[in-house]
């Protein structure tokens, strides 16, 4: 169980798709912006455990061209999260970068994210909990998950709120936000990569 809760700690804390936007939401547009997109993300990141504890992932992602059109629409998302949070603020309206990514946001992200299916993927099928049965088991997992996911990304977007409540100059914050999008899509180019490259 031990081993468990620190795979998900590392795993998730690690940045990600879900952990790099939430600081960028928070940085760009505060913390009532923010809760409702890591809501979303939460809701998202569970109804993913749903689809890989039930199989419907694996069977889906088996398909090639369905894992194809998923790579594509996931880049191509994150792609518009980090244009939103590099422009917040900025005198550029055709992606409305003055209204904050939400939970609908957030929910669709986590459908989309790589990462959210490998996490739950390597979770969900190892680290067997020795004499539970199989209901036990992912409800203790679904529990220990949430416990550290929640946490960890509320200080993801406290860091954001803070770097936001620091008043700094509107170029300091401009560059702020297009280092936090610029790793965005450093873990784009990384996911398609792997991608491209089978892994």
């Amino acid at each position: 169980m031990f081993a468990f809760a620190a795979a998900v700690f590392f795993l998730i804390i690690t940045p990600g798709p879900g952990v790099l936007s939430t600081a960028g939401v928070g940085a760009s547009y505060g913390r009532g912006a923010g809760v409702r997109y890591v809501t979303g993300l939460w809701i998202g990141t569970n109804a993913v455990t749903v689809l890989v504890v039930s199989g419907v992932a694996a069977a889906a992602l088996a398909w090639g061209p369905l894992r194809a059109v998923l790579m594509v629409a996931s880049t191509l998302y994150l792609l518009y999260l980090a244009a939103r949070i590099a422009l917040a603020g900025a005198k550029v309206g055709f992606i409305h970068p003055k209204v904050p990514p939400g939970l609908w946001d957030g929910l669709l992200l986590q459908f989309i994210n790589p990462k959210a299916y490998a996490v739950n993927m390597v979770l969900f099928s190892g680290f067997g909990f020795a004499g539970m049965g199989l209901g036990a088991e992912v409800a203790l997992k679904v529990l220990i998950f949430n416990a550290i996911w929640v946490p960890i990304h509320l200080i993801w977007l406290q860091a954001g709120v803070a770097l936001r409540a620091m008043d700094l100059a509107p170029q300091v914050q401009r560059r702020i936000n297009f280092g936090m999008a610029g790793a965005m899509l450093a873990v784009v180019a990384l996911s398609v990569w792997r991608g491209l490259d089978g892994g």
